[in-house]
């Protein structure tokens, strides 16, 4: 269902997820639409820094010779991660929407941004009841993040077109699955995150009892243009 939001001062952080160059250098791993993604989140980054807003980066980096992985992590023939290598240059967070001084980039090995241990952390000391999400890939490390998320008490701020994945089909069935479940937070376009940043009300998607959203292979993009 459809209703008007609107984000106390102080209680909102911005989080970008994964904007690195691999998305759109490597062709294993290239996100569809990837620079309007990356134009979004730099208007996200950029609302916040204006209203003061903390704003935190996330960045999947690998060092297989330290990290503890995760069981069944792919490897290249030399040992590398098969993404996201600290050796690999493409791991860089992309320069549209690189950190600013002091603002942290939480460095993870797994899925979710919270993963990483210190988000949570920086959540509670902050007094940080809701989390505005940006970032690759949807039904990846976005659907990981939004559902530790939830399990923390923390609201999420899922914006649409704000993230992306391999294919239209894979992003729109992602924003859909969390949409249907998305507990205590909403879903909105970064038109609708920049005016939350900034105070306003808006009107946003909210979920209402149980999986309310029932689509298709037919009605997926059209019910994903709804939301």
């Amino acid at each position: 269902m459809r209703t008007l939001l609107t984000i106390p001062r102080g209680k909102l952080a911005s989080l970008s997820i994964d904007l690195q160059e691999e998305h759109r250098q490597d062709q294993r791993y290239l996100v569809d639409a990837y620079d309007g993604v990356l134009a979004n989140a730099a208007r996200l980054q950029q609302a916040a820094r204006a209203s003061g807003v903390p704003v935190l980066h996330c960045a999947y980096v690998v060092d297989t010779n330290t990290a503890r992985l995760r069981p069944f992590h792919p490897v290249m023939a030399d040992g590398s991660s098969a993404f996201s290598d600290k050796s690999n240059p493409l791991s860089a967070i992309c320069p549209e929407v690189a950190p600013l001084e002091g603002e942290p980039v939480l460095v993870k090995t797994d899925a979710s941004a919270f993963s990483e241990g210190s988000l949570q952390a920086r959540l509670e000391t902050g007094a940080i009841e809701w989390l505005c999400i940006a970032g690759v890939w949807t039904e990846a490390c976005i659907d990981a993040t939004v559902k530790d998320a939830m399990r923390r008490g923390i609201r999420v701020l899922l914006v649409k077109d704000g993230c992306s994945s391999a294919t239209p089909a894979m992003h729109q069935t992602g924003i859909l699955n969390l949409a249907n479940r998305l507990y205590g937070g909403a879903v909105t376009d970064t038109d609708g995150a920049c005016r939350l940043i900034g105070g306003e009300t808006v009107d946003v998607w909210v979920v209402e009892g149980s999986v309310p959203l029932r689509y298709s292979f037919a009605s997926a993009a059209a019910d994903y243009d709804q939301l």
